[in-house]
C-alpha cells in the first residue's frame, strides 16, 4: 500500500509539473476566511521548484459551481493569496500557475477522459496533494496517474501517515469522538472504529438515534428511525459507547443556527427530551464526562461537533470537547470539516497534533483503508 512520494518521481529538473491541490477554502463576501489549505501545499510546490521544475501548474476546485463558469467561484482570490505565500517563502512565483476552477468543466466530476487530456497536455509529471478530494474519482484525481509519472505531495502523504497510525499503531487507550447530524453518514466508520478503539463517544444530532435505541424519548430532535436497529446492535458490542446523560434543548418553534434570529426557551434536561422540544447540544454534565474520557486517553480522534456550535447558545458542548482535545497529552487527530472549524473558532487549532484537510476523506479512509486517489497513485505509470 506504499504511496510513491516526491522523491520517487523522475527528476523534475526542466520539467512541467501538474499539481492537484485542495484550495477549496472557506469564503465570505469574496474574501478568504481561512487560508490553511493554500498554505499547506507550499511545501510541495517549493520542493518541486527547488529541484528545478521549469513550471508548476496547480489546479483545484472551489465550491460547487455545478459544471459551469460562475464568478462566485472564481479562483482569483486564491491565486492572489498563493502568489503572496510563495513570495513570502522565497519561491519564484513566476514559475507557478493556477488554473481556473476545475469544476467549471462538467467533465471534472464525471471523470471525463477528454478533461484528463486537457489537464495533462504539455505536462511531464503529476503530483496529488489534495487529500480532501482523494475520495472522489474525479478527472483531476484519478486521470493524470494513468498518463504521467505521479506521486503524493507532502500534504497527502502526511495525512495518510497519520491515519495509518490510527488504524495500525494507535497507543491505548484510543478514544474516538464522533458528532455531526446523521448516523447513516458515519455508520461505516463507526463499525470500522469499534474494532480499534477502547471507547467511542457519540454526540451531535446522531446521538438521538442512539438514545432512541436505548428507549429514551427524543422529542422533536433529529432522529433516523431506520437506523435505530443498527444503533441497538452497536450498543450491544463489547466496545463501550458513551452517550449523553443530559442535554441542552430548545422549546417548540424556537429558531437556531447560523443566519437566523435566535429565539425560544433554552433548558437543560436529562436524557429524556420533552415532547416538541429539540435537542441542540450535549449538557454540562455530559461535557464534563466526555472531557474526562478524553483526558484519560493516549490517542484521540475527533470528527463532528457536539451541537449547533455556530449558535453561541449551543456551543458549550463542542467547546468543552475542543478544549479537552487541546489540553490532553494524547496524540490528537481532528478529522477536518466542522470539527476543524470549531477548533479554529475557539483559537485551539494549533494545540492539536494533526488537523485533517479532508473531513469526508479522512472518514472514508478510516472506514475502507484506501481512497480512489491513492489507488490511482499506486497504479500510476511511475509505480
Amino acid at each position: 500500500m506504499k504511496l510513491p512520494l516526491l522523491e520517487d518521481l523522475p527528476s523534475p529538473a526542466g520539467k512541467r509539473v501538474l499539481v492537484r491541490c485542495d484550495f477549496n477554502v472557506p469564503m465570505s463576501g469574496g474574501r478568504i476566511t481561512d487560508d490553511l489549505r493554500i498554505r499547506l501545499p507550499i511545501e510541495t510546490i517549493t520542493w518541486l521548484l527547488d529541484h528545478g521544475a521549469a513550471k508548476v501548474t496547480t489546479c483545484s476546485h472551489l465550491g460547487r459551481p455545478k459544471g459551469q463558469p460562475n464568478p462566485k467561484y472564481s479562483m482569483d482570490p486564491v491565486r492572489v493569496r498563493l502568489i503572496e505565500l510563495l513570495e513570502a517563502a522565497g519561491a519564484d512565483a513566476g514559475k507557478v500557475e493556477l488554473l481556473e476552477n476545475l469544476r467549471f468543466d462538467p467533465g471534472e466530476e464525471k471523470g471525463s477522459p477528454e478533461t484528463v487530456d486537457r489537464l495533462v497536455e504539455g505536462q511531464d509529471l503529476y503530483v496529488n496533494d489534495a487529500f480532501g478530494a482523494a475520495h472522489r474519482a474525479h478527472a483531476s484525481i484519478v486521470g493524470p496517474p494513468t498518463r504521467l509519472p505521479s506521486a503524493a505531495g507532502r500534504v497527502l502523504a502526511r495525512e495518510v501517515e497519520v491515519l495509518d497510525t490510527l488504524l495500525e499503531g494507535a497507543k491505548r487507550p484510543f478514544v474516538a469522538v464522533l458528532g455531526g447530524s446523521k448516523v447513516s453518514d458515519k455508520l461505516g466508520v463507526i463499525e470500522a472504529l469499534m474494532d480499534k478503539v477502547d471507547a467511542l463517544i457519540v454526540g451531535g444530532g446522531m446521538c438521538f438515534t442512539f438514545l432512541a435505541a436505548q428507549g429514551h424519548r427524543v422529542g422533536a430532535s433529529l432522529l433516523e428511525a431506520d437506523q435505530v436497529d443498527n444503533c441497538a446492535r452497536l450498543l450491544k458490542a463489547s466496545t463501550p459507547i458513551l452517550l449523553p446523560g443530559d442535554l441542552t434543548v430548545l422549546s417548540p418553534g424556537g429558531q437556531f443556527g447560523a443566519g437566523v434570529e435566535p429565539s425560544g426557551e433554552v433548558r437543560q434536561v436529562g436524557a429524556e427530551v420533552p415532547e416538541g422540544w429539540t435537542g441542540v447540544d450535549i449538557g454540562p454534565g455530559t461535557a464534563a464526562d466526555f472531557a474526562d474520557a478524553i483526558a484519560g486517553a493516549s490517542t484521540v480522534f475527533w470528527n463532528g461537533p457536539m451541537g449547533v456550535f455556530e449558535d453561541p447558545r449551543f456551543a458549550a458542548g463542542t467547546r468543552a470537547v475542543a478544549e479537552a482535545v487541546a489540553a490532553t497529552r494524547a496524540f490528537t487527530v481532528v478529522g477536518g470539516g466542522d470539527s476543524a472549524a470549531a477548533l479554529a473558532s475557539f483559537g485551539l487549532a494549533d494545540q492539536v497534533d494533526h488537523v485533517s484537510t479532508g473531513g469526508g476523506a479522512s472518514l472514508e479512509y478510516l472506514e475502507r483503508g484506501d481512497l480512489p486517489g491513492l489507488a490511482a497513485l499506486r497504479e500510476s505509470v511511475s509505480s
